[in-house]
């Protein structure tokens, strides 16, 4: 088990930049940054994102009446958006993908700021490190994706052959990421049953992506990215903060938990919307 749990931080890296480095390779800056000029579809990000998932932690806390240490995780993980897995998600879906991954880099650049300042207010005695959640992000996020959008600019040939084998490893890594974790956290996992920990990781990415669906905008190819991004949080950031404050090792359990919970019903729900747009198109063909 000591072995598996070494290869969990491993693969996650492996996830993370490949993903990353794929993505890159298969936009241009300028496909990133149109989507973000709808002033209006931003706003309902950042308001889906950084008002109403810290008010809806909060209210699935006090109406499970979870302990405290799992209603300090599902408030970290409310504040904390921007996650790394939304451009693979953005992408099995048949989202806007220039979308997911101009979303994802704001929510994470939102979050770096919007922690250190809102969750002192909420928790009282935390202090959050701004510095140490923007090194994660940026070694681990920022710079693969940069060097995929150079590659891409200047060596489009090379890029166009690459991205497609970066695609199988980061699906490939992931699915082992989601079985590593399922293996190594079980016992945790089976040790929040009873506390409605489980329960309240299932209504808390419901709530997400319901809110992210209704504030998506008119397009079906942004209302998929919202509803998957809304829902996927900052796992990262929430365990950095978490680590940092709280001795507790239940408010860590729950924050990977949620990560687990969320993993094995949004990918299922990717898979789903783009079906159901293979069904709607099919319909569309025989008009």
């Amino acid at each position: 088990m000591e072995i598996l749990s070494k290869a969990v931080p491993i693969t996650m890296l492996a996830f993370v930049v490949s993903s990353m480095l794929a993505v890159g390779l298969s936009l241009t800056v300028g496909q990133i940054l149109v989507p973000l000029r709808n002033i209006k579809l931003i706003s309902q990000a950042l308001l889906a994102n950084f008002v109403l998932m810290p008010l809806a932690a909060y209210g699935i806390a006090r109406l499970l009446r979870l302990d405290q240490p799992l209603g300090v995780a599902l408030l970290l993980l409310g504040t904390a958006a921007g996650a790394p897995f939304l451009p693979l998600l953005a992408r099995i879906s048949k989202g806007n993908l220039a979308f997911a991954v101009g979303l994802m880099v704001l929510l994470m650049v939102v979050t770096v700021g919007y922690m250190p300042l809102v969750l002192p207010l909420l928790l009282e005695g935390v202090s959050v490190d701004p510095l140490k959640i923007a090194r994660s992000l940026v070694f681990l996020m920022m710079i693969p994706l940069a060097i995929g959008l150079l590659v891409k600019a200047r060596l489009s040939i090379a890029a166009a052959r690459m991205q497609p084998w970066l695609n199988r490893i980061s699906t490939l890594s992931l699915t082992l990421l989601i079985a590593l974790l399922l293996i190594t956290n079980i016992q945790n996992v089976l040790n929040l049953f009873g506390t409605r920990g489980i329960l309240a990781s299932i209504l808390f990415i419901i709530a997400g992506s319901g809110m992210g669906w209704v504030l998506g905008g008119p397009g079906h190819d942004t209302k998929r990215v919202m509803a998957l991004g809304t829902a996927q949080r900052n796992i990262a950031a929430s365990l950095v903060v978490g680590g940092q404050n709280f001795n507790d090792p239940k408010v860590i359990v729950m924050v990977v938990v949620v990560a687990i919970v969320g993993l094995l019903l949004l990918m299922p729900l990717a898979r789903f919307m783009a079906k159901n747009l293979q069904r709607v198109d099919a319909l569309s063909s025989m008009r």
